[in-house]
């Protein structure tokens, strides 16, 4: 709405080369449910293309203090929303302060660009990166922002051991536990085996969950978010002395992120496996491997 001619005079659009052959990523929104689809980007990558300035009256005029556009890397904490923390900020100068007469096009370029974090939506954590154009005005700024999304690329680590563990209960209950490797990748397959040595209590289930642990903040405003992925039952009924119970768990249908550590000072999100046996009486024993 315009009150006294001082309302926003132009629309502003952001259209960036190779849009339409440039793979698509689906971003969670802050509600967890709804994806919102942006454009995808690796480190190193360079972001180019141009900015549309519609004068809304076609013979108008726009005085402006100067056009500016913004590559921006952000993270913002839900419990501290009045501010957005900042870990990347490049900007390139459009147009010097003037006046428009007609609608113009600006074209950009941020050449290889770092990105050294994933983008990220999670239960109290949001880290986006964005192109910001302001046309710069006396009272009140024109803002259009873009959404960009972010993958980051790993190497398969040089060691990937198995893990083998024996856990129990003393005189009543003896597992051993092996998976076949300690990291991951987001499609890969669990695979494990649950062998019994000793079984004297009366087992009903068995069940594998993955869980997802977000840590978020830092000294007294630490906040621990825990999810449960996918819970996945491995047996169903009493095993016996001796029985070996096999694993096999396919992460590519689940909704999962890189694991990552202390982003930018900030949180970090971290995946458990959660062996969980429940006896007659309802009572729940388990291990949590990292």
């Amino acid at each position: 709405m315009s009150f006294f001619g001082f309302g926003q005079s132009a629309d502003i659009d952001i259209i960036l080369d190779g849009a339409e052959a440039r793979k698509i990523a689906e971003v969670r929104t802050e509600e967890g449910r709804l994806k919102e689809r942006h454009p995808l980007y690796y480190d190193g990558e360079s972001i180019s293309g141009k900015v549309n300035v519609t004068l809304r009256k076609p013979g108008s005029r726009l005085e402006h203090q100067g056009i500016k556009i913004e590559f921006i890397g952000q993270v913002e904490l839900y419990y501290d929303r009045g501010n957005h923390h900042e870990f990347q900020s490049l900007v390139k100068e459009l147009a010097r302060p003037g006046e428009m007469t007609h609608s113009m096009s600006f074209n950009f370029e941020f050449v290889n660009v770092e990105k050294h974090y994933e983008s990220y939506t999670g239960a109290n954590v949001k880290l986006r990166y964005f192109l910001r154009v302001t046309v710069i005005k006396r009272l009140s700024d024109l803002v259009k922002e873009t959404d960009i999304a972010v993958h980051t690329l790993s190497s398969y680590p040089d060691v990937n051991s198995s893990i083998k563990m024996e856990v129990g209960i003393e005189d009543c209950l003896h597992i051993e536990f092996e998976y076949n490797k300690s990291k991951y990748h987001l499609k890969d397959v669990i695979v494990g085996k649950i062998y019994f040595l000793l079984v004297r209590i009366k087992i009903k289930h068995m069940e594998i969950a993955i869980i997802k642990k977000e840590t978020t903040g830092a000294g007294p405003n630490v906040f621990t978010e825990n999810e449960t992925i996918a819970k996945y039952e491995i047996m169903d009924g009493a095993p016996v002395r001796g029985e070996s119970i096999p694993i096999r768990v396919f992460l590519a249908g689940y909704d999962l992120t890189p694991t990552m550590r202390d982003i930018a000072k900030k949180f970090s999100v971290r995946y458990y496996l959660n062996l969980v046996l429940v006896d007659e009486e309802e009572r729940r024993y388990f291990k949590q491997q990292h």
